[in-house]
């Protein structure tokens, strides 16, 4: 067989690249749905969404036009979840060394582990299944209380995932298991303090070149990047509110087993938290109000929360879904927990998706029940206005496994 010329090679790339990129520009539009937009819309019975160059164009129009139309039939059709704080895309194996990224002795402020983010990851279709569009990644950093810096990914798989960098300055404080919490807070506030008094001295040099650390502590103190904070007691709690009265700067607390004890405080201060719905147990002495009941309590209290699935995260984001469930069964409203893991987290780290709303990035997902409940599954979903498969190395295994054949288990034709 005679090779093709150069010419008509690259003729077929460039025709390819040109088809790859009109199907990334279809306009694709969802009729008949159950809309749960988490936006002040709420709930649309019989509506219809359209989509487009990976936005949200429109809700419920008079008149739908697109180049594919899907029936939904009633489905429900909710905006992709977004987990947050995990290291997903940053370790594939947590029992081997050489697949963990989200971690060095030395890190600090500016380590930016979204630079090891892979978007090959097995671990990222799993996630998938669970409705999980974006992520929060996070760096759990090193031997100073600073960690490094989290990133906005999208679950798309392309190269290009990382949406994000610097979405939030993480900082571990608490309970040490050698020296003082006292200290730990104690180098929060100076270097907060430092930068503060750099930060006015060098407005009066033009000369003078910020390092990375001076530019990052410059965007806290405007309060343009949030300081991710994960801590439990509520003394501690106490104690950061008037770190951000001091200094005005955007906190966002993160584990807060014991967040319940200083809810009003909380809500007045007007800072977000993260939790796990499943934390029901003390694991410390920091934390001896963990209760299944902590999200809905606090969510009556006027704190936005954001809900993060506990333990191994990375591997077990796909249950973030089930976890919202539970909190719903424990007191927190459907829509509140819903909003707990789209709106709110994008509210928080400035993301431009989590909800059904004209503008916002097309990341919807088609269920074939209730996401909150254990039987359902998604049914298609879109990242982007781009629909993405949900098959995963699990599905894979099992099909491999399954699958008849005359050769020896495990293998197929």
């Amino acid at each position: 067989m005679k090779k093709l010329s150069r010419s008509f090679s690259l003729s077929l790339v460039a025709a390819g690249l040109l088809a790859s990129g009109t199907v990334s520009a279809e306009s694709l539009a969802i009729i008949n749905a159950t809309l749960h937009t988490s936006s002040e819309q709420g709930v649309l019975e019989g509506a219809s969404i359209v989509m487009n160059d990976g936005k949200i164009t429109a809700i419920n129009p008079s008149d739908v036009k697109a180049d594919k139309v899907i029936d939904a039939k009633g489905q429900i059709v909710t905006p992709g979840f977004i987990a947050s704080v995990n290291q997903l895309g940053l370790v594939e194996v947590g029992a081997v060394a050489g697949s963990r990224d989200a971690g060095e002795e030395k890190a600090g402020i500016d380590f930016d582990a979204s630079l090891a983010f892979n978007p090959r990851s097995t671990l990222i279709p799993y996630a998938r299944k669970g409705g999980i569009t974006r992520d929060l990644i996070t760096p759990y950093g090193g031997d100073s209380i600073f960690a490094g810096l989290a990133s906005v990914v999208d679950l798309s798989g392309s190269f290009e995932s990382v949406n994000k960098k610097q979405a939030a300055l993480v900082v571990h404080l608490g309970e040490r298991s050698k020296g003082s919490r006292a200290f730990t807070l104690q180098t929060l506030i100076k270097k907060l303090d430092e930068h503060q008094t750099k930060a006015s001295k060098e407005a009066k040099k033009d000369d003078a070149k910020p390092s990375a650390e001076d530019t990052i502590m410059a965007k806290v103190l405007k309060g343009d990047m949030p300081v991710l904070i994960s801590v439990s007691r509520a003394a501690d709690i106490v104690e950061l509110i008037k770190v951000k009265q001091q200094f005005g700067i955007n906190i966002v607390l993160n584990g807060v087993q014991d967040a319940v004890v200083v809810k009003d405080r909380i809500a007045k201060a007007g800072i977000p938290v993260i939790i796990s719905a499943m934390d029901n147990l003390p694991g410390s002495f920091d934390s001896l109000n963990a209760s299944l009941n902590n999200a809905g309590i606090l969510e009556k209290a006027g704190v936005k929360v954001l809900l993060t699935v506990g333990g191994d995260a990375s591997h077990n984001v796909y249950q973030l879904r089930y976890d919202a469930g539970n909190a719903v069964s424990y007191g927190m409203s459907q829509q509140g927990a819903l909003k707990a893991m789209t709106s709110n987290v994008a509210d928080v780290f400035g993301i431009n998706a989590g909800s059904l709303e004209v503008g916002k990035a097309a990341d919807v997902v088609m269920w074939s029940n209730d996401p909150f409940e254990l039987s359902s599954h998604v049914n298609k979903m879109f990242i982007n206005g781009v629909e993405v498969s949900t098959e995963s190395r699990q599905d894979k295994l099992r099909e491999r496994y399954t699958t008849e054949s005359n050769m020896p288990r495990a293998y197929t034709k």
